[in-house]
C-alpha cells in the first residue's frame, strides 16, 4: 500500500463529487446488486438493511460522498472508519472479501455514470478504494486480534445457548445467552452489540445486530428484541426460540460506548427499543460507578410498551 494517495487521484476523485451528489445512491444500489450475485458474499450481510429498509445503500452512498469530499483531509473520516470497521468485525468480514467489493463498486460506477466514468476516473477510484480498504483491513485485524487475546474472547462465530427469556413488554422480549462450551465471555463495552448468524427454514442465512442490554459480565449476555411487524428474525425469536436453543454469535462490536473513565454526570436518552444500549450503560454505572450522577429520559408509546421499567427504577 502506498503511504498516501497521488495528487492525480485526489484531483480526479474530487472532480467526481458533483456526480456522486446526484447519482451516489444509484451507484451503491447497483454495487450491492452486482455483489449479491455471489451467494457467498450476499450471505455475509444483514439483508434487512437492503431489502427491508434500504438503509445500507443510503448509508454507503453518504460514506462514499464524504470520502470523496475529504479525500485530501482523511483525518476527518476517522470516526466513520471506526464505525465501518466495527460493523465489519461483527459480520466477520475478512481481507479476502475486499476484492469482491472493489469489482462491484468500480463496475457500478461504470454502469451508472456511463461514458463519464473514463478509464482515468476508474483508475483513480480504484486507487482510492484500495487505500481505504487497507486502512480498514489494518484496523479490523487489530480488533480481531484483541478479541482473540482477551479473556473469554473469540473470533468468528461461537455457539451460545438461550439460558432464559423474559417478556419485558407487549413487544419486547429479553434473551440471556451463555456459551455452549461453558467458557467465559468477552466483557463488552456498555453500548456495544452482538451480531447473530440466524438459520431459519426456507431462508438464506440471516445476519442481525442486537444491542447488549446488560452490564458487562464474564459469564453471559442479554439482548432485548422488539417484535417488528414484518421482521423475519424478530418474529422468529419471539415465537420459536426457547430456553436451550443454540444461536451462533460474533464477539461484541460497536463504537457507540459509555466513557467509563469520565467522572462527569451522564445523560441517557432513548425511545422505544432504543433503551437496549442505555440499559447496559445504566447497569454498568449502577454496579461499577455508583458515584456518577445519571439522568435517564426514556420515551415510549404507552405503559404496555414500557420495557424494563422496574429494572430502571431499582
Amino acid at each position: 500500500m502506498t503511504e498516501s494517495l497521488s495528487d492525480t487521484t485526489i484531483h480526479l476523485v474530487k472532480v467526481t463529487v458533483p456526480a456522486l451528489q446526484e447519482h451516489g445512491l444509484a451507484v451503491t444500489r447497483r454495487m450491492y446488486e452486482r455483489m449479491f450475485q455471489n451467494p457467498d458474499i450476499r450471505d455475509l450481510f444483514n439483508q434487512s438493511h437492503h431489502g427491508e429498509t434500504g438503509s445500507q445503500p443510503k448509508a454507503l452512498a453518504a460514506a462514499v460522498l464524504a470520502y470523496a469530499q475529504n479525500i485530501d483531509n482523511l483525518g476527518a473520516l476517522a470516526p466513520a472508519v471506526e464505525r465501518i470497521a466495527q460493523k465489519h468485525v461483527g459480520l466477520n468480514i475478512l481481507p479476502e472479501h475486499y476484492p469482491h467489493v472493489a469489482e462491484a463498486l468500480l463496475g457500478a460506477i461504470k454502469d451508472v455514470l456511463g461514458a463519464a466514468a473514463t478509464d482515468e476516473i476508474l483508475a483513480a477510484w480504484g486507487e482510492a478504494y484500495w487505500f481505504l480498504a487497507h486502512v480498514l483491513i489494518g484496523r479490523e485485524t487489530a480488533i480481531y486480534g484483541s478479541h482473540a487475546a482477551a479473556p473469554g474472547g473469540w473470533t468468528g462465530w461461537r455457539n451460545f445457548r438461550i439460558d432464559g427469556r423474559t417478556r419485558e413488554s407487549e413487544i419486547i422480549t429479553s434473551f440471556v445467552l451463555r456459551p455452549e462450551d461453558g467458557g467465559r465471555v468477552l466483557r463488552h463495552q456498555p453500548g456495544q452489540y452482538l451480531t447473530f448468524w440466524i438459520d431459519i427454514p426456507d431462508q438464506h442465512p440471516l445476519k442481525r445486530n442486537y444491542s447488549i442490554s446488560s452490564a458487562p459480565s464474564e459469564n453471559a449476555y442479554r439482548i432485548s428484541v422488539k417484535r417488528e411487524p414484518n421482521g423475519i428474525v424478530s418474529n422468529w425469536l419471539h415465537d420459536h426460540v426457547q430456553e436451550g436453543q443454540i444461536l451462533r454469535v460474533a464477539p461484541p462490536a460497536g463504537e457507540f460506548i459509555l466513557n467509563e473513565e469520565s467522572p462527569r454526570p451522564v445523560v441517557l436518552l432513548s425511545g422505544g427499543v432504543g433503551l437496549t444500549p442505555m440499559m447496559s450503560m445504566l447497569e454498568a454505572i449502577a454496579s461499577q460507578h455508583p458515584n456518577v450522577q445519571v439522568q435517564y429520559v426514556h420515551g415510549t408509546l404507552n405503559g404496555a410498551t414500557h420495557a424494563m421499567k422496574e429494572q430502571v427504577r431499582s
